[in-house]
């Protein structure tokens, strides 16, 4: 009896699993691209730079969603101005935030009572909220799903690339220092090991603009992701320099692209946009990729 039972659950578990994985597919097929922005470090401005990428994708007329998979530090809510929003229902599936016509959000952090609260989560919880915000989101059809995915090479961002599926590609976000491309160096090795496509390099921070006379300032030197993406023989989508606007934008909770797109940021911003949906790393995903889940063992 008791082994009967035990083989009961079992199929009864090997069906639901079965199931889930059938509904990950069925969501993700509905999306266009995957643009999983990944940097090899915190402190690089990745989700500045997803947030703009995905409001400029969405100024362009695309349908673009926004999700923020970055668990231990959620900054999407803030940047987006949807800080204390709960996650809706229609009692199958959450429901993302819909900021305009075309976007959509969705964040760990909307999960969280308040912005001091830390999660503790250790790694296989961390895999299955990650699956379940992939799964379970009603998204519908989108062009893009821009994903601000956590720092670093480990469990977290491994996950999000095995999980999407393809066509999906990287935005890889460094600073000009040398301390920063090491790291980046790293995470484009990542990306090669998964047969992830690199979509492409981009250079944050990259330079000062005074606000006094327009002088650009190299603070944190400037050329360094240029050089990396030359020398890993990947993409460079472009150099976005530091405007205190930026950091306004983002303290106030009001994309920085929105109102200040015709500054010299502003700018950079729509030329990164551009590369990725009218150049050769869009032709490249569209051609179809490997599969991340295929490549690498448990």
């Amino acid at each position: 009896m008791h082994t009967r039972s035990t083989t009961n659950a079992s199929m009864a578990d090997q069906t639901k699993r079965e199931q889930e994985e059938r509904m990950l597919k069925s969501r993700m097929e509905e999306i266009g691209f995957k643009l999983l922005v990944l940097s090899g470090k915190g402190g690089v401005g990745k989700s500045t730079v997803a947030a703009n990428l995905a409001v400029a994708l969405a100024m362009r007329g695309k349908s673009i969603g926004l999700l923020d998979v970055d668990v231990h530090g959620p900054s999407i809510p803030k940047l987006m101005g949807l800080e204390g929003r709960p996650i809706g229902s229609d009692g199958e599936s959450m429901v993302p935030i819909h900021v305009s016509e075309n976007l959509k959000v969705m964040s760990i952090g909307f999960l969280l009572r308040s912005n001091a609260d830390a999660v503790i989560w250790r790694g296989p919880l961390k895999y299955n909220v990650i699956r379940q915000f992939l799964k379970d989101v009603e998204w519908g059809h989108l062009d893009y799903l821009v994903i601000d995915s956590p720092p670093g090479t480990g469990d977290e961002p491994l996950s999000v690339a095995q999980l999407v599926g393809s066509p999906a590609g990287a935005v890889v976000v460094t600073t000009p220092q040398d301390l920063a491309i090491s790291d980046v160096r790293r995470c484009v090795s990542f990306c090669n090991t998964l047969s992830l496509p690199v979509v492409g390099v981009v250079e944050n921070m990259s330079g000062l603009v005074c606000p006094k006379c327009g002088e650009e300032i190299a603070l944190f030197k400037t050329g360094g992701g240029k050089a990396l993406a030359r020398e890993m023989n990947v993409p460079f989508l472009g150099a976005i320099p530091i405007e205190p606007e930026i950091v306004h934008s983002g303290d106030a909770g009001t994309p920085f692209i929105e109102r200040h797109a015709n500054t010299r940021s502003g700018a950079a911003f729509a030329e990164v946009v551009s590369r990725i949906v009218g150049g050769d790393e869009a032709s490249a995903l569209e051609s179809g990729a490997a599969d991340p889940q295929k490549e690498t063992s448990e």
